[in-house]
Order: C-alpha cells, then sequence, then structure tokens
C-alpha cells in the first residue's frame, strides 16, 4: 500500500462550510474512492492560511487515475469548486508533497 500526501487551498473565509460539505460527505463518493483503491484519507486544515493536507493511503492497483472522468468525482468537485481553488475544470489545484520523515 502507497501513502500519499498533497496540499489544496481554501479561498478565505470557506473553513466552516468545507468543514460541513465534509461531515456530509455523499455516500456515493466515499464508495467511489473506496472503490477506486482509496484507504485512509484524511484532510487537515492549517488555520492560519486556509492551506489543506491531504493524506492518503492507496491500495496496489488502485483505479485512481480513472476519478477525473467520473460523474459522481465531477459532480463533488462543482460542489466544492466555489470554496477552494481550482482548476477550469473545477479539480482542486493539487501540489505533490514530498515524504520527507516517517517513524513506524
Amino acid at each position: 500500500m502507497e501513502q500519499i500526501a498533497f496540499r489544496m487551498q481554501l479561498k478565505p473565509g470557506n473553513a466552516m462550510e468545507y468543514q460541513r460539505r465534509h461531515d456530509a460527505i455523499w455516500p456515493e463518493l466515499a464508495s467511489l474512492l473506496h472503490e477506486s483503491g482509496v484507504r485512509d484519507y484524511s484532510i487537515f486544515l492549517d488555520e492560519s492560511t486556509g492551506a489543506l493536507f491531504a493524506v492518503l493511503r492507496r491500495i496496489d492497483g488502485h483505479a485512481m487515475e480513472a476519478l477525473p472522468q467520473h460523474p459522481v468525482m465531477r459532480r463533488w468537485w462543482n460542489y466544492m469548486a466555489d470554496l477552494m481553488e481550482t482548476q477550469s475544470d473545477a479539480s482542486p489545484v493539487v501540489v505533490p508533497l514530498a515524504p520527507v520523515f516517517h517513524l513506524a
């Protein structure tokens, strides 16, 4: 199983709404992520900057590369686009993070 991390960015003043929407994550989105091989997915907020730090594990043979084409994923991105920095297709701007330390 591989662990990856990445950063996203909230627009100012949207932390509470971002939290509210994730507290009510759509069951079909949670299922899609799991079916795509995503495991143990967490997102952390730096309240001073609005930076979001995501960490997830994905199984060998995952299908995450197909997520951007899935209608449920596209619908979620459109739903979240008003809260965060996005690409022209409404997908979040994602900056991969390099691992620098791990204690097992």
